[in-house]
């Protein structure tokens, strides 16, 4: 299958693609298997640096799949992003006829311009509590990919 003269991923190759990114479980998270593979320019963002890694050297026609544990994907879930929100915080952040609940993910303005999301966890008359890790912080994670084409 390999083949000597076959081009491979290099950091500005412009590439064609099916991945998919997986819970262990095998839950999709993101997958292209079911559609049109995905083309992208390599180094732009369009897939995450660790993923961006993974792909590095491949040659054309490869399809693999990697296991990555939290400290290559999302990282470790990180307890000191579990916060605390006042009602009043939670007010000027949101619509006032907002209705929350538990696991709803909501976005705020950042200090200095920007949004950040977390994932309610409680709430209650006073405030509420955030968890703003990354959804898939913590987890191992699948990851498929068959390379197409490089250019």
């Amino acid at each position: 299958m390999s083949n000597a003269s076959a081009p491979v991923v290099t950091e500005n190759a412009y590439l064609t693609l099916h991945y998919r990114l997986a819970s262990l479980a095998g839950d999709n998270i993101v997958s292209t298997f079911e559609e049109n593979p995905a083309t992208l320019q390599f180094g732009q963002g369009q897939l995450a640096p660790f993923l961006e890694e993974c792909l590095l050297g491949l040659p054309e026609g490869t399809h693999q799949t990697f296991e990555l544990p939290p400290e290559k994907a999302f990282g470790p879930r990180n307890e000191d992003l579990i916060q605390r929100i006042s009602r009043a915080t939670l007010e000027e952040n949101s619509a006032m006829d907002e209705d929350y609940r538990i696991g709803d993910l909501v976005d705020f303005a950042a200090p200095g311009g920007g949004r950040f999301a977390g994932i309610l966890r409680a709430i209650d008359d006073d405030g509420a509590l955030f968890d703003f890790n990354h959804p898939l912080a913590g987890q191992t994670l699948k990851f498929e990919v068959k390379i197409i084409g490089i250019l």
